[in-house]
């Protein structure tokens, strides 16, 4: 896989991980992933096990996005968080414990879909109650509506179909 990756011009990356036993690599714009050794958690995910989420407090991050998502909250500390989908489908969510602070737009961002039939504007209030805040990065009239949670993690909200 690795080997396969960089032959599509994936590049090593060194983000500080030390010893570990999976593999960073970087995208031809130097967006970070990581290639994992197999896991039995990861077994049914599909070929994105998880997308991660560097933040300062995975506690605070696992509140907010548990009661965003209505996600079942796997794995809760002071260093990492885990939830994933209540049907147990997809990659996992995970927030990392990181230091700094964030001070640049995130260069990937989730894009929460309401369930057919879901009042938007009554699920944009119910998101803004949990702790997030109106973003605007010049989308202009969009038929979205763009967030930011407590840390700042630019989200969309569709419009259901």
């Amino acid at each position: 896989m690795v080997a396969r990756l960089k032959a599509l011009g994936a590049t090593p990356a060194h983000v500080g991980q030390g010893e570990v036993p999976w593999t960073v690599l970087a995208d031809p714009e130097g967006n970070e992933f990581c290639v994992l050794e197999p896991r039995e958690i990861y077994r049914d995910t599909g070929p994105i096990a998880a997308v991660v989420v560097d933040c300062a407090d995975p506690r605070a991050m696992a509140r907010f996005w548990d009661e965003a998502l209505d996600w079942t909250l796997h794995e809760v500390t002071d260093n990492h968080a885990v939830l994933r989908s209540a049907k147990g489908v997809g990659p996992y969510l995970e927030f990392l414990r990181t230091p700094g602070v964030k001070t640049v737009p995130d260069r990937v961002h989730l894009d929460l879909l309401p369930y057919p039939g879901d009042d938007k504007p009554a699920e944009v209030a119910r998101l803004r109650a949990l702790g997030a805040t109106d973003l605007d990065v010049g989308q202009g009239d969009v038929p979205w509506t763009c967030l930011a949670d407590p840390e700042g993690h630019e989200f969309c909200v569709l419009a259901p179909s």
